[in-house]
């Protein structure tokens, strides 16, 4: 009665252990997370562990506003489209998808990135050793980062994930094809099963490459690229840029070796998207203008106007005493660029 006892309590906190909604996310990823680990040599339990623990099972804000199930940041390949996100500093800019399984597709190419090599030295079934190389690699900064992919594998048996589906043979409807057929079908595994029943080291090999670690350019040679796609000119003394498709503070701020934080500085544009056809600052703009005023149009953004000046928003409140909240003219309005004598 004791021992009976004993393994009734057992099952009781293993059960304790499994999130309703956890469950529910496996069950309608699973699938896409064996493939990947087929395509790209990646585990499956790790897939999973990792969008359970990124994502929140698919609850994050990342996840819902932006399907990104996995927290990947922008980088300078990166010319989707981009969401920011307060993370381990303010407004910092991570990837969008037009939907969840182009996140679960990008996470898997993301690991083929030299930086993570190492990580394919280990055979898919070594999740712990997965979870520690990932943690080495840097793909976060939490220290327990791979303690706690290795505790959900472990609370969700997603070790055990690919073996417990059933085949491709196996999914066929009945009746469809003789007996001795289905039995052919059945010893001619399909490539992806063998892939992942696989226990030496798997090397993958893709034909599309990322450019830049494949002929990885200095500082100055990335700069000197941007500005080829970039000519260089000026406004009340201030250089700029004009965007252009695909650009993004992120991706301008790492070309040129700045931070993204300053160049939304250069530009007064925290908590602003890029659109293309924008002035893209590379330097402060200035507190006064060229000429003494200017006159808005109606509909006008007041962050238009700064642009266009190159002089800063706070810099133009000041001279005109403006209020702070103002975004739009609303009407034609007479705005001073510089102190004039009365």
């Amino acid at each position: 009665m004791i021992l009976i006892a004993a393994l009734g309590l057992t099952m009781g906190l293993a059960a304790q252990k499994q999130n309703a909604s956890y469950l529910a996310y496996i069950d309608q990823w699973k699938q896409t997370a064996i493939e990947n680990q087929a395509d790209y040599g990646v585990p499956a339990s790790i897939i999973m562990a990792q969008a359970l623990l990124e994502s929140a099972a698919g609850q994050s804000e990342l996840a819902v506003n932006a399907n990104n199930h996995f927290g990947i940041k922008c980088t300078s390949d990166w010319f989707g489209a981009v969401y920011y996100y307060d993370d381990d500093s303010k407004g910092e800019c991570f990837r969008q998808y037009g939907n969840a399984a182009e996140s679960f597709k990008d996470h898997s190419r993301f690991l083929q990135r030299p930086r993570y090599t190492t990580c394919f030295e280990i055979a898919v079934e070594d999740y712990e050793g997965w979870a520690q190389r990932l943690k080495a690699c840097g793909y976060a900064t939490d220290p327990g980062y791979a303690n706690k992919l290795v505790k959900i594998i472990e609370d969700y048996r997603l070790d055990t994930l690919a073996a417990t589906l059933p085949s491709a043979s196996q999914a066929e409807p009945a009746n469809t094809a003789p007996k001795d057929t289905v039995k052919t079908q059945k010893t001619k595994r399909p490539l992806k099963a063998e892939v992942v029943h696989r226990t030496e080291p798997i090397m993958v090999i893709h034909n599309d490459p990322e450019p830049e670690y494949v002929a990885p350019l200095s500082a100055k040679e990335e700069r000197d690229s941007f500005f080829v796609m970039h000519p260089k000119k000026k406004c009340n003394g201030v250089p700029y840029v004009k965007a252009r498709e695909g650009d993004t503070y992120a991706n301008i701020a790492f070309r040129l070796n700045m931070r993204e934080r300053e160049l939304r500085e250069y530009n007064d544009a925290l908590g602003r998207d890029m659109k293309v056809g924008d002035r893209v600052y590379l330097f402060y703009k200035k507190k006064t203008g060229e000429k003494d005023y200017v006159w808005t149009h109606v509909g006008q953004s007041f962050w238009q106007l700064s642009q266009e000046e190159g002089v800063s928003l706070e810099a133009l409140q000041k001279l005109n005493e403006l209020d702070p909240s103002i975004r739009v003219f609303r009407t034609k309005q007479k705005i001073y660029l510089r102190k004039v004598k009365e």
